[in-house]
């Protein structure tokens, strides 16, 4: 197999672009996607957006989504957050698997990944490389084609280190979101299928407040 030749700058621009959402709030929806209703604040959870490679170990990078209810119809929705529908990753990483793996197989987008630091399977790179989404603003770095949000969001965090934190709007629009692809409401809380959901929700972080 060829060697892979990554130059440590590309991967410095790419881990300093996903680190930026370490630990990042988003916490705003203007309204209810069903109805168009006013929304409350109903809680906060704890979504990982991706596992990066820190020295050799895993470490997961988590963002905190709010939640809202809506005070017409019900539905519990998400704030505007960095996902796709249907996705476990953050949209930069599912971007990353799907440029890179336009000019390289599967398995090697996924080696490609993991010296960048991030820690993504060839399954997953699959999953998401065949999946219905939108399509990706790129450009090319070191003859390598990436998506052009990793250089906004670089460019953020450098401000970041500058001493301006990164809001969670600013991350999005980075990103090219929100936009149609948000994900779909819960169902209404005092529905059966809605108080299974929030049984299956467990396994995830909540809190009743802001972290």
């Amino acid at each position: 197999m060829k060697q892979l030749r990554i130059p440590p700058l590309l991967a410095d621009i790419v881990q300093s672009s996903i680190l930026a959402f370490d630990r990042m709030v988003f916490d705003r929806r203007d309204a209810c996607p069903a109805c168009g209703g006013t929304l409350s604040g109903y809680d906060t959870r704890t979504r990982q957006f991706t596992v990066m490679l820190r020295e050799g170990k895993p470490c997961p990078v988590q963002v905190f989504v709010k939640r809202f209810t809506c005070r017409e119809c019900g539905i519990i929705c998400s704030a505007d957050e960095p996902f796709y529908p249907d996705t476990r990753s953050g949209s930069t990483i599912v971007d990353l698997c799907r440029t890179l793996a336009e000019t390289m197989p599967f398995h090697r987008t996924a080696v490609y990944l993991a010296h960048m630091g991030i820690v993504v399977d060839r399954g997953t790179v699959r999953k998401y490389t065949l999946q219905s989404l939108p399509e990706i603003p790129m450009t090319d770095l070191f003859g390598i084609r990436l998506p052009l949000s990793i250089v906004s969001l670089a460019s953020l965090a450098a401000r970041a280190g500058e001493g301006s934190p990164v809001a969670g709007a600013e991350a999005l629009a980075a990103c090219g979101l929100p936009s149609a692809y948000r994900a779909p409401p819960d169902r209404p809380r005092s529905s059966q299928k809605g108080d299974e959901r929030q049984e299956e929700e467990k396994h995830e972080d909540r809190q009743t407040e802001r972290p």
